[in-house]
């Protein structure tokens, strides 16, 4: 695989943790850089081991994990956007952390297609730069969500339940995306 490949591989995966890391963004009642690290790294790491998993699995497994990837990935997604929802009628701080439990579920629903995407990078090339491949792909999710949590934060700091509630909505129809694609595919 080429490394222009391994960038536009790395980008068309990141593209899920970005538009999550906005939404978590706009959760967010203040950041700083420090956070917007922390979500980079949350993100960036998990898309960056996924597709090794996935790799390390190899033929063996794809048939099993292609066929329930994206029912995982829009059960978290639809829980995520719906307690998004759910807390923007709070009147108290909206989520205003970065728990490990969340930030767990998050990434690994956005990082479900990196895991398959790794499945089927054995199955294709079967080479050693494999792991070159998923340090890119990590490396772009990185700063991606690093980048996205800032731009969620900024707007939603602006227009605060409002932007929950499209938040949640965001995350709720991501999910619904994911789970029609692979239906869409049988």
């Amino acid at each position: 695989m080429s490394i222009f490949s391994m960038i536009m591989a790395g980008l068309a995966l990141a593209s899920d943790a970005f538009a999550v890391s906005i939404c978590k963004g706009l959760s967010l009642n203040k950041i700083n850089f420090k956070d917007c690290i922390k979500v980079g790294l949350w993100f960036g790491i998990f898309q960056g081991m996924m597709p090794i998993l996935g790799y390390l699995f190899g033929v063996k497994y794809e048939n099993i994990i292609i066929h329930i990837d994206h029912y995982i990935a829009f059960i978290l997604l639809i829980y995520i956007g719906i307690k998004m929802i759910l807390e923007s009628f709070n009147n108290k701080n909206i989520d205003d952390k970065l728990d490990i439990k969340n930030m767990f579920i998050l990434s690994i629903a956005t990082s479900i297609d990196a895991l398959v995407f790794g499945i089927a990078y054995a199955c294709a090339y079967q080479e050693i730069n494999g792991y070159l491949t998923f340090l890119i792909i990590g490396s772009i999710t990185f700063i991606l969500s690093s980048i996205g949590v800032f731009i969620g934060n900024k707007v939603g700091n602006k227009i605060n339940k409002i932007s929950m509630i499209s938040g949640g909505i965001i995350l709720i129809l991501l999910g619904i995306k994911i789970l029609l694609e692979h239906l869409n595919r049988l």
